[in-house]
């Protein structure tokens, strides 16, 4: 852009339209912007006369403008900086896309920790009316300034929850990035039951309970993104500790190769889809991506002439055409009972969000022999694992083996920065890992074709850290999965109450493919590296 810039001397506001009029910008880069200037240029005067500074350059300041009100906008701005101005055309959605992408990066929680003193924590506002753009809050109280900047960072940094956890002489304000809390920030203890009580009001949760555990959610406009944050506050014995989980409404639902399901997993997904019955689980801990697996399976079998009705805890995404149902122990509304209701709605599809007791199990198994298919979730270490919880929970053994179809046991990892990978040799204790034997290892790629990797050739992946992946080396996160498919043999198995590791073990020999062994080939693919899948996933032991 540099070369075209026009230079000008201070002239009527004709002459200035004239020459914004000969250069038009299509996009806005991040090399084209001076941050330092963007925090002298209020948001709400930037938004409300359609201009985006750009930068200063040899005693002028350019930016874009739409119109002449920008134009004389950016005359009154000059004057106050003591430049000459220069106007560059540009549409009103690019000035609005480039105002909401580079406000954001103009401040952090840190930076507005300098403003907040004693004299200032009485400021606390009241809840919002309609939810509003943070980036055009940065004038209200300190307390305020510093919630709304940790959202901001958060979604910068593309956080899915934020930790504000209070010690006897401390508060530590962590963020979980990509699977990994970190920590951001160590306010001063006195601010806490501030802060805590903002974040109260805004999820309209009573300020005056601290001694009772409260949930809540927030909704927010974040640079044009349309935020939910779901609430949690318990008490501690040195203060209320909260947990903020964020949820972008408009990222949208992600499929299953973006999940990490491999063509051939993807194909076993998709067969077992299209079954009219039967109930396929999902299982692995908490913050596995286990209900993102559900979802993007619905969006799979989402057709017109199939009813989906879903019952969940909460509801994170909006499908269309399903008909989704938010539990509400409060008032009754239970997996168990919603499920009940659900059965008297002629549905073809469910999906439960969990099965977490008997009768939701019980009602989950009739559902599927009965002729419909039936999606949920189970916190189980593996695959094999879910058969005997099931039974735990006093299922009875061949309900499980006459409905249950596959199981499908997952975890996170995350994805090596594709913008600082680099290749390696493995250390001896490394290679040890993947069982090589002078006759190499046999790993499969993404298309399910063999290659023979040995001693010598193999070489690993990591990440050296940079400014996209904030020097972590890892940028995203994929899955890693265990299918157990429910043949014949596996259902006598079942019948017979074989213990998991039995089932396991016959699993395997069958050809199914462990946790493990799953993320080692992402590790030689160069997906992801070695020490998040020893961090994920346990030791493979087969008993004979």
């Amino acid at each position: 852009m540099k070369d075209k810039i026009l230079k000008s001397e201070h002239s009527p506001n004709s002459e200035l339209v004239a020459k914004s009029e000969q250069i038009s910008i299509n996009i806005i880069k991040d090399e084209d912007i001076e941050i330092s200037l963007i925090k002298d240029v209020p948001l709400t005067f930037a938004k409300g006369n359609l201009l985006m500074p750009l930068r200063r350059e040899q005693g002028e300041l350019i930016a874009a403008v739409a119109d002449e009100r920008g134009i004389l906008a950016l005359l009154e701005l000059s004057k106050n900086l003591g430049l000459k101005p220069l106007p560059l055309s540009a549409s009103p959605g690019v000035i609005i896309d480039a105002i909401n992408k580079f406000y954001g990066q103009a401040g952090s929680a840190e930076d507005v920790m300098g403003y907040i003193t004693g004299e200032d924590l009485s400021s606390v506002a009241t809840e919002f009316e309609q939810p509003k753009d943070l980036l055009e809050l940065t004038e209200d109280a300190p307390i305020i300034r510093l919630l709304n900047a940790l959202f901001l960072q958060a979604v910068k940094e593309r956080a899915s929850d934020i930790h504000i956890e209070p010690y006897e002489r401390d508060l530590d304000v962590r963020m979980r990035v990509d699977g990994i809390l970190h920590r951001v920030l160590n306010p001063p203890k006195i601010i806490q039951d501030a802060l805590i009580s903002r974040i109260k009001i805004m999820a309209s949760l009573d300020i005056a309970e601290k001694r009772l555990p409260q949930d809540g959610r927030i909704r927010l406009l974040i640079g044009g993104r349309d935020i939910d944050i779901r609430v949690s506050i318990v008490p501690s014995i040195f203060g209320e500790r909260a947990v903020l989980r964020l949820l972008d409404r408009k990222q949208g639902l992600i499929g299953l190769p973006e999940i990490g399901f491999d063509e051939r997993d993807e194909k076993i997904l998709e067969d077992l889809l299209q079954r009219t019955s039967g109930i396929l689980l999902v299982t692995g801990p908490t913050g596995s991506g286990k209900t993102t697996t559900l979802y993007a399976a619905l969006n799979r079998v989402h057709a017109e002439e199939r009813n989906i009705i879903t019952v969940e805890d909460p509801v994170e995404y909006q499908l269309k055409s399903v008909g989704q149902i938010q539990v509400n122990p409060k008032i009754g509304l239970t997996f168990a009972s919603g499920l009940r209701s659900i059965l008297r709605q002629d549905p073809d599809v469910i999906m439960v969000g969990e099965i977490r007791d008997f009768e939701t199990a019980e009602i989950a198994i009739q559902a599927s022999l009965t002729g419909h298919l039936v999606l949920s979730t189970l916190h189980t270490n593996d695959a094999s694992s879910a058969i005997t919880r099931l039974i735990d929970m006093g299922v009875e053994p061949f309900l499980i083996a006459s409905s249950l179809t596959c199981v499908i046991a997952q975890r996170l990892v995350r994805m090596i920065c594709p913008h600082c990978k680099e290749s390696y040799k493995p250390s001896d204790g490394e290679v040890s890992y993947f069982g090589m034997q002078d006759t190499g290892y046999t790993i499969h790629d993404k298309n399910r074709e063999s290659r023979i990797v040995n001693r010598e050739s193999l070489e690993l992946y990591r990440g050296k850290g940079c400014e996209k992946c904030i020097g972590k080396g890892y940028l995203g996160r994929t899955g890693i999965f265990e299918f157990l498919l429910v043949d014949d043999e596996i259902r006598h198995m079942i019948t017979e109450k074989a213990d998991s590791q039995s089932i396991k073990n016959t699993a395997i020999a069958k050809g199914m493919r462990t946790l493990r062994a799953d993320g080692l080939e992402k590790v030689l693919s160069g997906i992801t590296t070695l020490e998040e899948v020893l961090r994920v996933t346990q030791k493979d032991t087969i008993e004979i």
